[in-house]
């Protein structure tokens, strides 16, 4: 490379180096894409992050929220594929051109004339004499309408006129006489090209080079080819992205849920208290709320006429004190019968150890040590 050349490229890089907002320019939008297609960050646009960072300023008082939203990183902008538009033409809109109509009776007679008004027409674009040529083979459809080689020429002449839309109007109308045209499929791919529907053009080519491949086919297919495949991996991509963003924002949402049920659990529950349980259905809500927050539970079932439960009541009461991560239950026998009875209770004072619904353990009997003993080693 030219040195002055090269020192004009260091020169730039090294204005990038301390000023790398420059890129957000619009005339190096190329220079930033092709950074982007190997990897590079780009930092964030000055002015827009100064947007970002007021708009951040007058929301602190939700920012516990924020989860709930979308974060930065997940918002997807589409990027321009760069592609070779150089033959790519702006469509064009003129009436739909006469078509031939399929129930007109075709005689032989007819069918010479049409033969006739074609070859006119081959001859008139020889001389490149084009809407001449279109006349003649107009003519030639009229006659016979139900020739798919009649349309396939006029849509080839439309290409010559830089006419795409109607080329593939007349290249539509071949394949529905001849699904296995490969001219029909060649100039709808040509014209596709045309307009830079890249995709369509390169399936309608690949087509016809399998019914009956040319040169042109394949020399259109060089040009139309790469240009599909960026679009599909461009598309593969955004897709990926996409994927990937309603996967987190799944995720975001089963946290959420799992983060509100874990506080209707907690709200449930009164940390550093006794909770009283009178039916089956209200203990069942507690060991679920316990269960929900990963806590252990201390169920104990007592009795008024109880007096070893009387006097180990108030150690049970300040253990939910000196515990609060811990749900501490207590059970009346005479009150909650159905309680007593799903637990075959047969002497008080009795407590249980329990979590994630499961039994872990148990003491019977006014055992104070073994009943704070077994808190601790559970807890």
């Amino acid at each position: 490379m030219d040195a002055a050349k090269l020192s004009e490229l260091r020169h730039f890089i090294n204005q990038c180096k301390s000023n790398p907002s420059i890129l957000h320019n619009p005339s190096l939008s190329f220079f930033k894409f092709y950074l982007q297609s190997l990897g590079a960050r780009i930092p964030v646009d000055p002015e827009k992050d100064t947007v970002r960072d007021d708009m951040e300023d007058s929301k602190e008082h939700i920012d516990t929220n924020r989860h709930d939203l979308p974060g930065e990183d997940d918002a997807i902008v589409e990027s321009d594929v760069e592609l070779d538009n150089t033959d790519v033409v702006e469509p064009d809109n003129d009436p739909p051109q006469k078509m031939g109509d399929p129930s007109v009776e075709v005689t032989e007679e007819k069918r010479d004339a049409a033969q006739e008004a074609k070859s006119k027409a081959i001859d008139a674009m020889s001389e490149g004499k084009l809407d001449e040529a279109i006349n003649h083979i107009t003519e030639a459809i009229t006659l016979n309408p139900i020739s798919a080689i009649f349309y396939a020429t006029r849509a080839s002449i439309f290409v010559k006129l830089k006419k795409p839309n109607a080329a593939i109007r007349d290249a539509n109308a071949a394949l529905e006489i001849n699904p296995d045209s490969a001219k029909g499929y060649k100039i709808r791919g040509i014209a596709k090209a045309m307009l830079g529907h890249w995709e369509e053009a390169a399936s309608d080519l690949h087509v016809a080079s399998k019914l009956d491949y040319d040169e042109e086919i394949g020399s259109v297919l060089k040009k139309v080819e790469p240009n599909a495949r960026k679009i599909e991996e461009h598309r593969r991509k955004y897709e990926r992205l996409r994927k990937e963003r309603e996967s987190k924002k799944a995720e975001r949402e089963r946290q959420r849920q799992f983060e509100a049920q874990e506080r209707e659990a907690v709200s449930a529950l009164k940390e550093g208290e006794v909770i009283g349980i009178h039916s089956t259905s209200e203990l069942d809500k507690k060991l679920n709320a316990a269960s929900k927050t990963s806590r252990l539970a201390v169920l104990y079932f007592t009795a008024t006429w109880c007096g070893p439960c009387r006097v180990i009541s108030p150690l049970f009461s300040s253990l939910a004190g000196k515990y609060p991560k811990v749900v501490f239950l207590k059970v009346d026998i005479d009150e909650a019968r159905d309680v007593a009875a799903r637990w075959n209770i047969s002497s008080v004072p009795t407590f249980f150890y329990i979590r994630n619904g499961k039994e872990l353990d148990k003491v019977v009997g006014a055992d104070k040590n073994a009943l704070e003993r077994k808190i601790a080693q559970y807890a």
